[in-house]
C-alpha cells in the first residue's frame, strides 16, 4: 500500500502484482485503510481476471489488512490452492518489487500531477497502470521487454512445446 496526496486528503492505493511477469493484476484506491477498502477489493479484481489453476503464494508484509481474519478467511475459501506468506518482522526486503512499483508510479507519474479530488487521482492512476505500466513500460527483469511482449513470448514457447 502507498499514500497519494489529493486536495481532499490522502488516498490509499493497494496493488497485487504477479511476480512472474510483474503485472499489476489487482488494485484498489480508497480514503481509509480498512481491510474492506484496501486488500479485499484489490483481491476481487485480481481473481476476477486471473483464474487460479495451480497453487498460488500470496506474499505481503505483516500489515493488519493482510493479517485480518476478514482477508485470511477469503484466502481459505480457495481450498488450499492459495497459501499466504508474510515477511518476518522488520524484514523490508521481501516486498522490494511492490516498493519499486510504487516508486516508479510516483516518480514517473504522480509527482507530475496535482490531484484536487480523489476521483481524479483514481482515474489517473488507473489509466497509468492499465495503459502504461501493464502494456507499454519496459522492465529490466523481463529482459527489457514490456509485460505484453513477455507474456506473448511465454505463450508462444508454451504453445510450441
Amino acid at each position: 500500500m502507498t499514500y497519494i496526496r489529493t486536495g481532499e486528503g490522502w488516498m490509499y492505493l493497494t496493488v497485487i502484482m504477479d511476480l512472474f511477469h510483474r503485472k499489476v493484476v489487482g488494485w484498489s484506491m480508497g480514503k481509509i485503510l480498512g481491510t474492506a477498502d484496501t486488500i479485499i477489493p484489490a483481491w476481487k479484481i485480481a481473481i476476477r481476471s486471473n483464474n487460479i489453476t495451480d497453487r498460488l503464494i500470496f506474499h505481503s508484509d505483516r500489515g493488519s489488512q493482510y493479517a485480518s481474519y476478514e482477508f485470511t478467511d477469503i484466502l481459505k475459501e480457495h481450498n488450499g490452492s492459495v497459501v499466504q506468506s508474510m515477511s518476518r518482522k522488520g524484514n523490508c526486503w521481501d516486498n522490494a518489487v511492490a516498493e519499486s512499483f510504487f516508486k516508479s508510479l510516483k516518480v514517473e507519474w504522480v509527482y507530475h500531477q496535482n490531484y484536487s479530488f480523489r476521483s481524479e487521482a483514481e482515474l489517473s492512476i488507473f489509466q497509468w497502470i492499465k495503459t502504461w505500466y501493464n502494456r507499454r513500460r519496459i522492465h529490466s527483469t523481463l529482459d527489457y521487454k514490456t509485460i505484453e511482449e513477455f507474456e506473448n513470448e511465454m505463450y508462444n514457447q508454451k504453445s510450441a512445446a
